[in-house]
C-alpha cells in the first residue's frame, strides 16, 4: 500500500498537479520533503491499487464536431450494477453512475461526427434489455469537464 490516512491525502493532493513532464516528481518530492524515488514508488503503488490513473484528458468543447450529453436511464429491472457495467462498455460512453431519484442510471456520452445520438440509441442502447425509458440532456456549456478521448 502507498501510504495511509492524512499522509495519503496529502500525497494525492500534490500529485494532482502531475503533467506529462516527469520533472513534476521532483517538485512534489521537494514539497513533501521526500525523495523523488519515494514519489515514483508511491505513484506506482497508487496505480497498482487502482487509486490513481494517469491519463490524457481532453476538453470536449474544444474538439470540432464533438458533443457531450448526459442521459438518464430508467430500468425495468433492479439489477442496477449489472446494467451499469453493461452500458459502460457501449461505444461513446465515458461514465455510468448508479443514482437515486427519478433515474436509475445517469451516463455521460461523447458523440462525434458520424456517431451521434441517433446512432447511439439505435445501434447501442437498443441492444440492452431492461431499459424502460431514457431522457437526454444536452450539455450546452460545461466547467472543469475533461474526459478521456475514447474514439
Amino acid at each position: 500500500m502507498c501510504c495511509r490516512g492524512a499522509e495519503r491525502w496529502l500525497f494525492l493532493s500534490r500529485i494532482k498537479h502531475l503533467s506529462v513532464e516527469r520533472d513534476q516528481f521532483k517538485k512534489i518530492a521537494d514539497q513533501l520533503s521526500i525523495t523523488e524515488n519515494t514519489v515514483r514508488t508511491r505513484v506506482n503503488n497508487l496505480q497498482k491499487e487502482g487509486v490513481l490513473e494517469i491519463c490524457g484528458l481532453v476538453d470536449p468543447a474544444t474538439l470540432p464536431d464533438h458533443r457531450v450529453m448526459i442521459i438518464g436511464i430508467k430500468l425495468t429491472e433492479m439489477n442496477l450494477v449489472e446494467k451499469g457495467e453493461e452500458i459502460s462498455r457501449l461505444k461513446g460512453v465515458i461514465s455510468v453512475n448508479v443514482v437515486t431519484g427519478r433515474y436509475d442510471l445517469m451516463i455521460l456520452v461523447l458523440f462525434k461526427k458520424g456517431f451521434g445520438l441517433l446512432e447511439f440509441y439505435t445501434q447501442e442502447i437498443s441492444n440492452i434489455d431492461g431499459i424502460g425509458s431514457v431522457e437526454t440532456f444536452v450539455v450546452y456549456k460545461s466547467y472543469n469537464l475533461k474526459v478521456p478521448y475514447i474514439f
